[in-house]
C-alpha cells in the first residue's frame, strides 16, 4: 500500500522484493507512468515549489499550503500535531527526480482506494488500466480521521482484487 505520492514508488519498491506481492493498493495516491521513468513532480508544482526552497529545501508539506485548504485534513489539533512534527523537510531535488517504472512490476492485481479530489483523475486513470477502484469520501489524510473504515476499504480491495 502507498498514499500520496509514495504510489510513484511502488514499482521500484515490488521489483526489488524477493517474494511475490499479491496486491498492490494506491491510496489517494500519485500513479507511476505505465512506461518509462515518472516525474515526481508536475512541471507546475515545481514552478510553485521553487520559490519556497531555502537552501534547497522545501518547509514541511503542510506549510505549503494555505490554512484553510490544510486544517480541514485534521479532525483536531491533538490528531494534527504528531503529522505536522514527523514530516521532514525535503530537497527540492527530490521533487525534481523521476522514478524508474521496471516492466512487468503490476503482475500482480492492483487497486486504488480515492478519498476525493485532487486525485479523481490518478482513481479514473486506474479505472482505465482495468483495476477495481472505491472510493471512501474524505479529504487526503482520510486515514487518520477514520482508521477504521479505511482499513475496512483496504481489507476489502486487498481480499478482492
Amino acid at each position: 500500500m502507498a498514499h500520496s505520492n509514495a504510489g510513484l514508488f511502488l514499482p521500484a519498491i515490488r521489483s526489488g522484493l524477493d517474494h511475490p506481492v499479491t496486491n498492490s493498493i494506491f491510496v489517494d495516491a500519485a500513479l507511476p507512468a505505465r512506461i518509462g521513468p515518472t516525474p515526481v513532480a508536475s512541471p507546475e508544482l515545481l514552478e510553485y515549489l521553487r520559490p519556497m526552497a531555502v537552501n534547497g529545501r522545501l518547509p514541511r508539506w503542510t506549510d505549503w499550503w494555505d490554512e484553510a485548504d490544510v486544517a480541514p485534513m485534521f479532525s483536531d489539533p491533538g490528531v494534527r500535531r504528531p503529522v505536522v512534527e514527523e514530516q521532514p523537510t525535503l530537497p527540492l531535488s527530490y521533487y525534481e527526480q523521476h522514478i524508474p517504472v521496471p516492466d512487468g512490476w503490476d503482475d500482480h492485481p492492483c487497486s486504488y482506494l480515492l478519498f476525493g479530489p485532487p486525485y479523481d483523475d490518478f482513481a479514473a486513470e486506474a479505472r482505465q488500466r482495468g483495476w477495481r477502484v472505491a472510493q471512501l469520501p474524505g479529504s487526503h489524510l482520510h486515514q487518520i480521521v477514520d482508521p477504521a473504515g479505511t482499513a475496512r476499504y483496504l481489507l476489502e480491495l486487498a481480499t478482492t482484487g
